[in-house]
């Protein structure tokens, strides 16, 4: 009987669990709550996400649930030592043999390079990148959090929105079509309303990335605001990629470059302007993929950690 394994891509808002063989022929999905253990509320809350996505891939295959022979976990959070050594205990008790523990953006890349090596970015609600060289060794840049980084992320766009939606209501600011757009978008009547929707209202990350694709839509209509609010996340995707090729000491041929999230998947404005912005200060990103399923990342390590090599599979930008 062939051996089955597990991929599960973790994050801030689902966990999808992917049941294949190995030579990569997908058996059954599963989805499930947010896994990242911050999210999640704990630890225990986060694990109890990935079992229930689990569950549901085999429910999916129509199989009995059992241990397979490898997982893979990517999920975002959990960088401490100590929290791998309880996730990969709990794993192999409950999930598979071996367990592999990886971020989301590592995750990312397995699915979006021929080899496995490169540069993966991530800009949904926040921003991140990762690379991978030939050699093993790995890096990252972004990731701090919409407070104190994160630049270029969906949350990003949305308050630099907010505030030149802002300055353009004072008169400290050129006009721009924000700031219709996002009082359509949130219902307000009037400027002064946001006050309390951003203060009063609770509002998490995720709230403030639902406005970026208003920027998106303005800058593509030629708003100059919203325009530079676009190029300015560009280039900081950009910083973030570049950064991560320095470290890793990658060379002047071409880099494999992984791209999703919903700032990179769902217009190409801001792919665009963050590639060219790569290629004007040296740097070459081919082939250039983008990565609607990260889970498919997480299945080809879990079969590549028990010995079988397997490609990659996204679509080419």
């Amino acid at each position: 009987m062939t051996p089955l394994v597990l991929g599960i891509d973790g994050g801030g808002t689902h966990t999808r669990a992917q049941l294949a063989d190995t030579r990569g022929n997908v058996l059954g999905n599963g989805q499930a709550g947010a896994s990242n253990p911050q999210a999640a509320g704990s630890f225990a809350a986060a694990q109890n996400e990935i079992a229930l996505a689990v569950q549901r891939a085999f429910a999916d295959a129509r199989r009995e649930q059992h241990i397979v022979a490898s997982a893979c976990f990517g999920i975002s959070g959990v960088d401490r030592a100590e929290e791998r050594a309880i996730l990969t205990a709990w794993g192999r008790e409950r999930i598979a043999e071996h367990i592999a523990i990886t971020n989301d953006g590592l995750t990312v890349l397995a699915a979006g390079t021929p080899e496995n090596w490169g540069v993966a970015l991530i800009a949904g609600t926040g921003a991140s990148a990762w690379g991978r060289a030939h050699d093993g060794r790995t890096a990252r840049a972004g990731g701090w959090g919409y407070l104190i980084g994160d630049e270029g992320s969906g949350a990003n766009l949305g308050l630099s929105a907010l505030r030149a939606a802002t300055q353009a209501a004072d008169g400290r600011g050129a006009e721009t079509q924000l700031l219709a757009l996002i009082l359509d978008f949130w219902e307000l009547r009037e400027p002064m309303d946001l006050i309390a929707r951003v203060y009063r209202s609770g509002l998490k990350p995720a709230d403030f990335a639902r406005l970026a694709p208003l920027v998106l839509r303005a800058a593509l209509a030629g708003d100059p605001v919203a325009e530079r609010i676009a190029q300015d996340a560009s280039a900081s995707l950009a910083d973030a990629i570049i950064a991560v090729a320095r470290r890793l000491e990658f060379g002047a041929s071409p880099i494999p470059l992984a791209l999703t999230g919903g700032v990179l998947l769902e217009t190409d404005i801001i792919r665009a302007r963050l590639l060219a912005s790569a290629q004007a200060r040296g740097y070459a990103f081919a082939p250039v993929e983008l990565v609607t399923a990260p889970v498919r990342g997480a299945v080809r390590i879990a079969i590549e950690s028990v010995g079988v090599k397997i490609l990659g599979t996204s679509a080419v930008v």
